[in-house]
């Protein structure tokens, strides 16, 4: 579904990415580790078009994306959800996901009943401002904002950094739901290790720009997590 073939990506004149090739087929659950710095949220801007220059080629359900605007890879179907969240405080919570849905190319402007299924507290806040949300329930807004636009692949950035841990749970349940019940491919940046080993099938582990080590979610050890993630 997506291919990222011997990308360099650069902010300015520094590269950040070099040589990263990652496949990703799909309904799968492809999770994406590595310490702080190292270059994953750059690999997720890098396929929303969000750096300042691409060497390489992106392949998205056969289509060569590289030198396509974010909005274009939006409407082909890629879903994306930012470290921070993204979402407009002076908009209510309705607006925030509707906003979503003008990634969707055949014009529905509407909330998806999943959005109320996996996060009930959406659906009891809808008139109220997204600044005025809990940190959790800004999250599950922004996940909710990438629905709408009825995505076929999500690109998640650490969605559950700095939750509470009870909602942490929560998302973490609805994005294992999105993949397996909803067939969604998911790509998931993100630092807990044990929540990669459960739902992932695949990983790959970052270093300096380049992929370290990348297998299949069993092989995903303590050595190999020492070795690359430990601070």
């Amino acid at each position: 579904m997506l291919e990222v073939q011997e990308i360099a990506s650069y902010y300015g004149n520094s590269p950040v990415l070099q040589n990263v090739s990652v496949s990703v087929r799909q309904r799968e659950f492809l999770a994406v580790l590595g310490r702080n710095g190292v270059g994953k949220t750059t690999l997720l801007k890098t396929v929303m078009g969000l750096t300042d220059r691409v060497n390489g080629r992106i392949v998205f359900d056969g289509r060569d994306i590289a030198g396509a605007p974010t909005h274009e890879r939006a409407l082909c179907g890629i879903g994306y959800v930012p470290q921070g969240r993204g979402i407009i405080p002076r908009f209510t919570v309705r607006e925030n996901i509707i906003m979503g849905a003008f990634a969707r190319r055949d014009g529905k402007r509407e909330i998806p009943p999943i959005a109320f299924e996996l996060f009930p507290i959406l659906r009891e806040s809808l008139n109220r401002m997204g600044g005025t949300l809990s940190g959790g329930q800004q999250q599950q807004l922004a996940i909710a904002r990438a629905l709408a636009a009825n995505p076929r692949i999500l690109l998640l950035d650490e969605p559950t950094e700095g939750i509470q841990p009870n909602i942490v749970e929560q998302i973490e349940h609805a994005i294992v739901r999105l993949n397996q019940e909803h067939g969604i491919t998911i790509v998931l940046v993100e630092q807990n290790v044990n929540f990669a080993r459960r739902a992932a099938q695949r990983f790959i582990i970052m270093e300096k720009g380049r992929i370290a080590a990348e297998d299949t979610a069993d092989q995903l050890s303590d050595e190999l997590v020492h070795r690359h993630m430990a601070v």
